[in-house]
């Protein structure tokens, strides 16, 4: 898949292009802000993401920095801590750069061949311009944009590493208290993805708890077994992120893995009551819990953690440093 680097000398659109009369104008370049000075751009700032906005059945094509604010404003609440934003743009930077570095495309449409990413949660979820610059007016419009603009600014280029390779930059909601070893979740054992304790949580997101109901038949046809077998469901095994690792229903078992997804429950950690013809199943967190949780984040920035501790905190062993010092996704 071909990587988007702009090899023409051309200005940086830089973020505080939000200031800008329209995003046709940022996509342009033609900002008052963006004169050309006639310096020569790094390779790092003439990175071009192509995203597919599935809605619209569009490319957008812009700046690496620009593609990260727009994630930072889909993925996490602008009321969140500076620090804590400043982490998740981090983290989005790191998902991108290692998408383009590694010259990944899975995702991607039939009719989004030539694209990097999606704005959707298969990769992640992205504000296009038109709907950045929508989405709030006045005074709150211009606070908004100065706020994503400081976090994204304030890290501009730096990425996660380990082993001098960008990382699998997971995150997710709201933890159940622990964070989950990518092991147990996904099939595959990164030593970054380690559960830690995740404490904030519990008391500042409204989506710590959940409790779903389901009629016993209709639980059981999604899980694929019969209503009466869910009746002596168990639990097998836990995870040391305190999720549920394995179930027995009947002759089968399921991972807590699958039995979220099939029964599309917020969280792998969950316990159940039985009345009558009816399961209730109360689940702790939202997410699949590997990586960094955004509202324990937030808890950390609240006491004072600066985004490098918060990234410390929830990818074990890795550094914050520049994606310049690695080499830059397509050059020879």
């Amino acid at each position: 898949m071909p990587v988007h680097v702009v090899v023409e000398e051309e200005q940086q659109l830089p973020v505080a292009a939000s200031k800008a009369e329209s995003p046709a104008q940022i996509r342009k370049g033609q900002s008052d802000k963006n004169v050309s000075t006639g310096d020569k751009l790094s390779s790092y700032d003439r990175l071009r993401v192509q995203v597919y906005l599935a809605t619209d059945k569009r490319m957008e094509k812009l700046p690496i920095e620009l593609y990260v604010r727009g994630v930072l404003a889909a993925e996490m609440p602008i009321e969140f801590e500076l620090e804590a934003l400043k982490a998740q743009a981090i983290a989005a930077r790191t998902y991108i750069y290692r998408r383009l570095y590694a010259g990944e495309n899975d995702g991607l449409p039939p009719n989004a061949a030539n694209a990097d990413v999606t704005d959707s949660v298969k990769h992640q979820v992205y504000l296009s311009l038109n709907e950045l610059f929508s989405r709030w007016k006045g005074e709150q419009k211009k606070v908004n944009l100065n706020k994503l603009n400081q976090a994204v600014e304030e890290t501009k280029g730096q990425i996660i590493t380990y082993g001098n390779e960008p990382i699998q930059a997971a995150f997710f909601s709201t933890s159940n208290g622990f964070t989950e070893n990518a092991a147990d979740y996904w099939s595959m054992d990164l030593p970054y993805l380690r559960s830690v304790a995740s404490p904030w949580d519990k008391d500042l997101s409204p989506r710590y708890k959940e409790i779903t109901t389901f009629k016993l038949s209709d639980a059981a046809e999604r899980l694929g077994v019969k209503a009466n077998e869910i009746r002596s469901m168990r639990v097998i095994e836990t995870t040391e992120g305190k999720r549920v690792k394995e179930v027995a229903i009947g002759k089968k078992r399921f991972s807590g893995r699958e039995v979220r997804e099939k029964l599309g429950l917020a969280s792998s950690q969950f316990n159940w009551t039985i009345e009558q013809e009816f399961i209730s199943i109360t689940t702790y967190g939202f997410g699949h819990g590997v990586g960094m949780s955004q509202w324990g984040a937030n808890g950390m920035a609240k006491e004072g953690s600066t985004a490098e501790q918060i990234i410390s905190h929830y990818y074990t062993g890795t550094q914050v440093e520049q994606a310049s010092k690695l080499p830059i996704p397509g050059s020879s």
